[in-house]
């Protein structure tokens, strides 16, 4: 038995009146997303120098198309952190010559943040190992779960009240 199904069974033990399936899917759920950064994501993110935040900076601005450029405010809620957590990666990512802060072609009090040439090139190195690895994940699955995992994951984001910005 996994971890979260002897936590469900200890609280059924002590709490029989309640209960306790949804805090088993939600512990593994969580442990799922826990397992697949420690084990497959982070390592390739880490190969190439990164860390998890700024590979989802640089991943964000590659996917939003030529010139890869967003508004800082763009970014943050692409990337679900903080204004104040946006700005002290763009920092590092900046100092490091992987993106730079340009004005806003329309709105001279905006800036942009846009891939550097060398951080296209370093994103588009990471991506086809990050894919690698994602699939790596999901191997234990056949593609029909896999497939139907992501509708049932869709459906609960839908249920939560967010909207579904992964293609699967």
């Amino acid at each position: 038995m996994d971890r979260a199904g002897m936590a469900k069974n200890r609280w059924a033990q002590e709490m029989p009146e309640l209960k306790f399936r949804p805090m088993g899917i939600i512990g593994r759920l969580l442990e799922a997303g826990q397992l697949i950064m420690k084990e497959h994501l982070v390592p390739v993110i880490a190969q190439h120098g990164l860390k998890p935040g700024e590979f989802d900076v640089l991943a964000a601005l590659r996917q939003s198309g030529d010139p890869y450029a967003l508004m800082p405010t763009e970014l943050y809620k692409l990337t679900m952190i903080s204004s104040g957590g946006m700005t002290a990666r763009l920092d590092r990512l900046e100092k490091a010559g992987i993106i730079e802060r340009k004005p806003h072609p329309s709105d001279r009090r905006a800036l942009m943040v846009a891939l550097t040439e060398n951080g296209k090139a370093l994103i588009d190195a990471v991506i086809p190992h990050y894919v690698e690895a994602q699939a790596a994940a999901l191997a234990g699955l056949s593609k029909t779960e896999q497939k139907e995992l992501g509708r049932n994951l869709r459906r609960l984001i839908k249920s939560l009240g967010a909207k579904d910005q992964i293609a699967t």
